[in-house]
């Protein structure tokens, strides 16, 4: 098998104090890795700019025009971490066999980049990077990750434990995943159903480079309710047998205090009465609410807007090239052919 053509996919979003940082290794990466004829010479780092308001931008671009490895995608504004990787990946997978999607920060250990081609190489469509261990994370941190994958697996998700989003994907697993037509899009959870062969590198994470993280607390707790309320009706199903046990305790309830009264042992029962109703009104409102975030995700597939819209695709202007000279090339054939064909009588 000839050498792979390799895409290292980066969203970005407000990264200029930690990107020069990040385009020098992953150059040198790359310069490595042609080197020692592991990929073609025509790979590529793609940098998707996810709507910055910094210079992130900026820094892309210059690159850009300076590299022979650097590529720039910019999106028309910020559409968020999964949609901004989704549009890196679809972006590339024409001109690649295999696309790597790492984060800017660097905390992801780019050196295991070759193994993963290696992986792909071996006959895996998609190689997940898991992390060996969470040391660096808070306490909080790592209980509540732990409970968020026992969470899913509970209820159905198949998630590989201690992966983000650092991974290969082959094209044919890039251009099967463009087939899942949502608005919603858990790719953790998504991608394990593609169901390709597969395989796990396990690497170090590391400290990030420079710059603020940028999913705070509020962002992940987001991510993990949007993944579950992506994949299961579990959450709304629960809520229906608390209904059920909320109402049938009051029924017991309701007996046990009619019992009180007609044996001249009643109360004021001014607590007991104040607990249950606030008790049935908080379970309502929670139950409407849980409803109501599946009927939003209704009404948000039912509009089919775009995941992003790209304002600048270097891809595009390379594929257009390739195409135009393929062209040029068929109608010189066609015309030598034609010189060679023998004169009619």
């Amino acid at each position: 098998m000839t050498k792979p053509v390799l895409t290292i996919v980066v969203p970005c979003y407000n990264e200029e104090e930690v990107l020069p940082e990040t385009i020098s290794q992953l150059q040198e990466l790359i310069g490595i890795m042609v080197r020692d004829s592991i990929v073609d010479e025509d790979s590529k780092i793609l940098f998707v700019d996810d709507g910055s308001r910094d210079n992130t931008w900026s820094i892309i671009h210059k690159t850009s025009l300076q590299s022979n490895y650097v590529r720039g995608l910019k999106l028309s504004r910020n559409v968020g971490h999964q949609n901004a990787l989704l549009a890196g990946l679809f972006s590339a997978k024409d001109v690649s066999d295999c696309v790597v999607s790492v984060d800017a920060d660097l905390q992801d250990d780019i050196s295991v980049i070759p193994t993963f081609v290696q992986k792909f190489m071996e006959g895996n469509e998609i190689v997940y990077g898991v992390r060996n261990r969470r040391d660096s994370d808070t306490l909080f941190k790592r209980k509540s990750a732990e409970i968020f994958y026992s969470v899913m697996k509970k209820i159905g998700v198949e998630l590989i434990f201690n992966h983000a989003d650092f991974r290969l994907m082959s094209k044919r697993a890039i251009e099967e995943l463009a087939r899942f037509d949502e608005a919603n899009l858990f790719l953790r959870g998504i991608i394990p159903l593609i169901g390709f062969p597969s395989a796990v590198v396990p690497y170090e994470r590391k400290k990030r480079f420079a710059g603020e993280t940028k999913y705070p607390l509020k962002k992940m707790l987001a991510f993990a309710f949007d993944g579950i309320s992506s994949f299961s009706v579990t959450p709304i199903r629960f809520v229906l047998f608390i209904g059920m046990v909320s109402f049938f305790g009051s029924l017991l309830f309701g007996a046990y205090f009619l019992f009180l009264k007609f044996s001249g042992n009643a109360q004021t029962g001014w607590t007991s009465l104040i607990t249950s109703i606030w008790l049935i009104g908080g379970l309502q409102l929670i139950a409407i609410g849980l409803v109501g975030e599946y009927i939003g995700k209704v009404y948000k597939e039912t509009k089919r807007r775009p995941k992003f819209i790209v304002e600048h695709d270097p891809f595009v202007i390379q594929k257009s090239i390739r195409a135009r000279q393929f062209e040029k090339k068929e109608d010189e054939l066609y015309t030598i052919a034609s010189r060679k064909l023998p004169e009619s009588n």
